[in-house]
């Protein structure tokens, strides 16, 4: 863990530097804003001075801003607002600026009755943990209805019928891969890491939310019954396939969805909620596999598959691949650590 956050650390030593791939993009989009959530867990566990200052830098060369501004309903432009208000409770709530711009964005979306803006999976990873933990900063379960009720029409009614298969116990991506939408060998397509980002959103959900909370049972069940029907389409070697139904389609070793998924069983043993004897046999092995096969001797990750929607966007994906953006596998794979750091 130590290994690959520094790589990136010293890679990108100003936090506030724009990110240009196929155009510029400020530094504070949902994919670094997945990084900081693995350092803010590593933080945590290895409490590095260098850590907390390249997270107050990085919010402070944004002014603690979003990108799009207080009125965006964009769930990527507001993951960044986790690590803001872990950085605000880390002083003791000292300095309110942090928590401002997130708090303003979340509010001018819960005035409206608009709850449809998570049409696809990832957004729930990016959006719910925000609600979860305004929620309990301001001690006001609105914020925890309104999750529910946005998480809802995800899960009930986009794509016509949710993006749930209450049969698979699997998510869609988005509208486009609901049935009739076949994969190449006729099954359905789950895709990897969007099923990675619904594991991470149910477990940091479940973390943070009060147990009396009327939907809190929901997710739990959620969370349990996509762990139960991720854990034998794991590959033999340690890894699951980018489309989890169809290993002929662009298949092969990919890091981001594999650490996602070994991240929430890890925190479902370590909180109760996932057998331990079930469970770990799968974390070992794919942990192993991703510690000894795709991280570079310099800490660069390798098996990373770039940023998309489906299978075949991000290829090709092996050790020496270099994703579009390489900050987002690397947050996947420090929250997997972190976690599995806990492990007794």
């Amino acid at each position: 863990l130590r290994l690959t956050n520094r790589y990136f650390m010293n890679k990108w030593p100003d936090a506030g530097k724009t990110i240009f791939t196929n155009i510029e993009r400020p530094s504070n989009i949902w994919t670094r804003a997945v990084y900081y959530e693995g350092l803010m867990a590593l933080y945590q566990t290895d409490k590095q001075q260098a850590y907390y200052d390249y997270a107050l830098q990085w919010g402070e060369k944004h002014k603690w801003g979003l990108r799009g501004g207080i009125k965006t309903r964009n769930a990527d432009n507001q993951c960044c607002g986790q690590t803001y208000i872990d950085m605000y409770l880390l002083d003791n709530k000292q300095h309110p600026e942090r928590v401002r711009d997130i708090k303003a964005s979340i509010d001018s979306m819960m005035s409206a009755s608009k709850i449809d803006d998570w049409s696809w999976v990832d957004a729930l990873q990016m959006g719910m943990p925000v609600f979860v933990k305004l929620g309990n900063l301001y001690n006001d379960t609105s914020y925890f209805r309104r999750m529910y009720e946005m998480y809802a029409f995800t899960k009930y009614k986009h794509g016509g019928k949710g993006l749930f298969n209450q049969t698979e116990k699997l998510w869609w991506r988005d509208k486009d891969f609901v049935p009739p939408y076949k994969e190449p060998n006729g099954d359905d397509c789950y895709w990897s890491r969007g099923n990675g980002w619904v594991v991470a959103a149910l477990a940091k959900t479940l973390e943070a939310l009060p147990k009396t909370d009327p939907h809190y049972n929901e997710y739990l069940q959620d969370f349990k019954d996509m762990c139960a029907a991720l854990l034998p389409l794991q590959r033999t070697d340690g890894y699951w396939n980018v489309s989890l139904n169809d290993p002929g389609h662009f298949g092969g070793k990919e890091v981001s969805g594999t650490s996602l998924f070994i991240y929430g069983f890890a925190w479902g043993i370590n909180n109760g909620i996932l057998d331990k004897q079930t469970y770990k046999p799968a974390i070992a092995k794919a942990w192993n596999a991703m510690s000894k096969e795709a991280v570079h001797p310099n800490g660069k990750l390798g098996y990373v598959q770039g940023t998309g929607k489906e299978p075949k966007d991000g290829q090709p994906v092996n050790y020496d691949s270099t994703p579009d953006f390489e900050d987002y596998g690397l947050g996947c794979f420090l929250l997997a650590g972190t976690e599995i750091y806990k492990l007794k």
